[in-house]
């Protein structure tokens, strides 16, 4: 038994140093960079625009006498920021800094400053060529484009069976391994943890996209709010350190990070590669996800829906990692030794000692729990693609009590082989994307020339 766990991991081990080697990580930055030049740098020259069609719009009842689709955009955004705002936010930032240095933070700010155009992309093409399925009900994403825009019928199917295998790791069992971690803080045993984690899940994931889109967007603003108020307050309290944050930051990005205290030193490739990489883990632009919520919005055009795949990308990263990062920079415990959660976790604990530990705890708790409901929409859509909308409910059956096996098991084997299927997302979604670029350059000028009058 032993023997065989091995050789998967030897072999998976293998596909993942593929996957996620440098050519992915050009592949997947450079058709940002391709979708930027293409649109004259849409992201910045229309950023006042896409905050005014989104982030002033949050609140506002929208105006969908035009617009076909289930949820709102702004519950498609909550459902796809549920998926991507998760444990990445918090341990994935922390490893890039361990690993990378904190030169990681600024590859991490470019692979989001292109990954908006790439998620902008995706998202557009999951509105343009999205359908109803058998329940009435808007399905789209890479799958879909990909099968009804380049006629790869064969190509939707292996992304599919990609989608609908990684999520249960990557959006199940490593979720709620990470949420029962934290709650150890409280002294709850994992098995409490896996089973209350479970059954909430059941609540919301057994009612449906709707139900889902009704929950996230009511955790989603409050998650983020309260993790940005707690690294807002450590900030303040070391405004003074910050300046020299960013110094690092930007220093490292061009110059090898030497050992210092518990850091064992970094050269400029290992920054930029664990920037970039993590970038993508966060804000999964280009790995094709996120596109399966949108594509069930209402809108008028696909383009004003892709602006908000611009904003996702902003909070994820810019707003959110960027927050944690200059916290366990600016508390100087970014070259203590540790990584991951345990690294953020000092840092909330040096500075603010006491409630800091609970802040990431409970920041975890709920970055995770939504992070489990989303990627069980994206997991069954995945499945709807392949076997029709009767495996849906098959699929949320087999979905929950691996959230319990999740949280009382090792999943050393489980995270690694999701990441390496999560990685073969992005290849079919890219040739999609690059594939189909042209319509998504018609769209945009179609959009701001008719609709904006630009």
């Amino acid at each position: 038994m032993f023997a065989f766990l091995n050789a998967i991991e030897s072999i998976n081990s293998t596909i993942n140093g593929l996957v996620w080697g440098p050519y992915m990580l050009v592949l997947l930055v450079g058709t940002g960079i391709y979708f930027t030049i293409r649109t004259n740098f849409l992201q910045v020259k229309e950023f006042g625009f896409t905050m005014k069609e989104t982030l002033m719009k949050i609140f506002e009842k929208p105006d969908t006498s035009a617009a076909e689709g289930d949820i709102t955009p702004f519950q498609a955004l909550a459902t796809a920021l549920a998926a991507t705002i998760g444990t990445g936010n918090i341990a994935g930032v922390a490893t890039a800094i361990a690993l990378g240095g904190p030169g990681a933070i600024f590859w991490m700010w470019v692979s989001a400053f292109f990954g908006m155009m790439t998620k902008f992309a995706e998202v557009v093409l999951a509105i343009q060529y999205r359908e109803k399925n058998e329940e009435g009900n808007f399905v789209g994403g890479p799958m879909y484009y990909i099968e009804k825009g380049l006629g790869l019928k064969w190509l939707a199917v292996i992304f599919s069976i990609f989608g609908a295998l990684a999520a249960f790791g990557i959006g199940n069992m490593v979720q709620s391994n990470s949420v029962a971690a934290a709650m150890t803080t409280f002294n709850i045993p994992p098995a409490v943890t896996g089973v209350v984690l479970a059954v909430a899940a059941a609540l919301v994931i057994l009612g449906g996209l709707k139900r889902i889109a009704s929950v996230t967007e009511r955790i989603v603003p409050f998650m983020a709010v309260f993790y940005i108020i707690g690294a807002l307050i450590i900030l303040i309290m070391h405004i003074s350190e910050i300046p020299a944050a960013f110094g690092l930051i930007f220093r490292h990005a061009f110059t090898p990070a030497a050992a210092v205290g518990g850091f064992a030193g970094a050269v400029v490739m290992d920054a930029m590669r664990r920037g970039v990489a993590r970038g993508v883990f966060s804000n999964e632009a280009g790995l094709g996800s996120a596109p399966i919520a949108h594509a069930a919005a209402r809108t008028d055009h696909p383009v004003r829906q892709g602006l908000w795949g611009i904003f996702e990308v902003f909070a994820d990263t810019i707003v959110i990692c960027t927050l944690t990062a200059l916290t366990i920079i600016s508390t100087g415990v970014w070259n203590s030794g540790l990584t991951g959660a345990e690294l953020t976790t000092a840092a909330f604990n040096d500075g603010l000692p006491g409630p800091g530990g609970v802040i990431v705890a409970i920041g975890i708790l709920f970055f995770a729990f939504s992070t489990i409901l989303s990627w069980a929409y994206y997991g069954e859509k995945c499945a709807e693609h392949l076997f029709g909308s009767g495996v849906n409910k098959i699929y949320r059956i087999i979905w929950l009590p691996l959230i319990f096996v999740g949280a009382i098991g090792s999943l050393d084997l489980i995270w690694d082989i999701a990441d390496t299927l999560n990685g073969l997302m992005a290849i079919p979604n890219l040739i999609g994307l690059l594939g189909l670029s042209g319509v998504v350059f018609k769209l945009t000028k179609e959009f701001f020339t008719e609709k904006v009058g630009k």
